[in-house]
């Protein structure tokens, strides 16, 4: 999608991407109302709730479409939900969990006075471990609010509740055990939506942070690794028999994988379009020089 259209206007792009999923969204709900077939409660109530059960990939099976017109939308459907939901949600999955970083810290360090430069300073070193912590709990409550409201309501006994929430989260969604009351129903609209997009991003969270703890894995072993003549070598670039600091620092960056050849060409590139008389350094008189030349 070309996005600068967007840029020139100062319009977030994914607004616009929302604007049109709301329409296609609003189209959805009312076109199901004659064209789904199953256990249906109420006619908008029941739109609402295919929805969501068809964009989180939960797919149930109570409802299902009734023509082949409503079929090719759903399948048009769940689609542009899963990416435009997820992104939207994700965001704000996102927010929250940031504001809830610094209370599980405090949390954490009970006994111990951290004040605002020692808070930030942890978040900061174990950043991805709290985002972890932080959407486990709240995994856990919407797992605890889930069973609880299926057997309440939903009439359920522990086992088959427990079943249907862990079914529904994971979006298996076999069909045999699913919300069937207008209560449940309209409580499933926001529960699955929110319990199916925290899932994935504690999976995120899980992957970043073992991805996290190989990079820190590496780093050690770079800091803690003897240097050899082969590496001496390899660290001296302008190949003068010396490694100055600039050089053993790029070195040793390149090795824990922080950049990479492609990344210090493009710096050194836009050092030399900088350095307009050619002296090797930059001065004030470079800057204005390269300035001027632009304009």
């Amino acid at each position: 999608m070309n996005y600068e259209p967007f840029l020139e206007t100062g319009e977030d792009p994914t607004e616009s991407c929302n604007s049109a999923y709301l329409e296609l969204f609003s189209y959805k709900v009312v076109f199901p109302t004659i064209r789904i077939k199953g256990e249906k409660i109420n006619g908008v109530l029941d739109s609402v709730y295919f929805c969501i059960v068809t964009m989180t990939t939960v797919g149930y099976g109570d409802l299902v479409p009734n023509s082949a017109a409503t079929k090719l939308l759903a399948c048009a459907f769940v689609f542009s939900g899963m990416a435009l939901v997820g992104l939207t949600l994700s965001r704000g999955a996102d927010y929250i969990v940031e504001k809830q970083e610094i209370l599980l810290i405090k949390a954490l360090h009970m006994r111990q006075k951290l004040g605002p430069t020692e808070i930030l300073k942890e978040l900061e070193t174990n950043k991805v471990r709290y985002k972890c912590f932080t959407m486990m709990a709240v995994l856990v409550l919407l797992f605890f609010v889930g069973t609880v409201f299926l057997a309440t309501i939903e009439k359920l006994d522990f086992v088959d509740a427990l079943y249907c929430v862990c079914s529904t989260i994971t979006t298996l969604g076999y069909g045999d055990k699913s919300f069937s009351t207008k209560a449940g129903r309209v409580f499933a609209i926001f529960w699955i939506l929110t319990s199916t997009i925290c899932l994935a991003q504690f999976l995120c969270y899980i992957a970043e942070l073992n991805t996290e703890s190989r990079q820190k894995a590496l780093v050690t072993y770079v800091l803690t690794k003897k240097m050899t003549n082969v590496d001496l070598e390899a660290a001296d670039v302008d190949e003068n028999g010396i490694v100055g600091a600039a050089e053993f620092i790029i070195y040793k960056l390149k090795e824990m994988g922080k950049i990479n050849q492609e990344d210090i060409s493009l710096l050194m590139e836009e050092f030399e379009n900088l350095d307009v008389d050619q002296s090797g350094t930059l001065s004030t008189c470079d800057l204005s020089l390269a300035q001027s030349g632009q304009t």
